[in-house]
């Protein structure tokens, strides 16, 4: 069982900042071998057709694996264990598989309107993320031992 006091916007703010650069090489490198296939062209509807739709649903792919596999595995991404967060489910444990899905559906959603949905956890009694209290998870940020 992990302990700690529920995150603020900064740190997570700050993980989300982190995982962006990884996220970043890791859509270019799918980039690139995708303009392989296309033979440099870029990839849109009028060269890709409707292969493009793929594309786009292996980028989704790519950043939704990231957080619900790092999430599974240890409860952190990379920005994470840089900032001593964790997310876990409410006793403190390792969150299931159905938690860190709905955490990443909810999550875009409570960070794609300005983030609006990440900073109710200041109105939450619990201090909790819309997305946090939605997904039945939370994310802690870790005492030092």
């Amino acid at each position: 069982m992990i302990s700690g006091r529920s995150a603020g916007f900064g740190r997570r703010f700050a993980a989300l900042i982190y995982d962006s650069f990884l996220l970043v090489a890791l859509l270019m490198v799918f980039t690139g071998a995708a303009l392989f296939f296309t033979h440099g062209a870029a990839i849109e509807p009028a060269t890709a057709g409707a292969w493009v739709y793929l594309y786009r649903a292996g980028l989704v792919a790519i950043i939704a694996g990231y957080y619900i596999l790092n999430w599974l595995r240890s409860g952190q991404t990379l920005g994470m264990r840089a900032w001593r967060l964790r997310a876990v489910n409410p006793h403190g444990n390792r969150m299931s598989f159905s938690a860190a899905i709905l955490r990443a559906g909810f999550g875009f959603l409570a960070w794609a309107p300005a983030a609006l949905g990440v900073l109710w956890l200041y109105l939450d009694p619990d201090h909790l993320a819309l997305h946090d209290r939605l997904s039945k998870t939370r994310v802690l940020r870790l005492t030092r031992a």
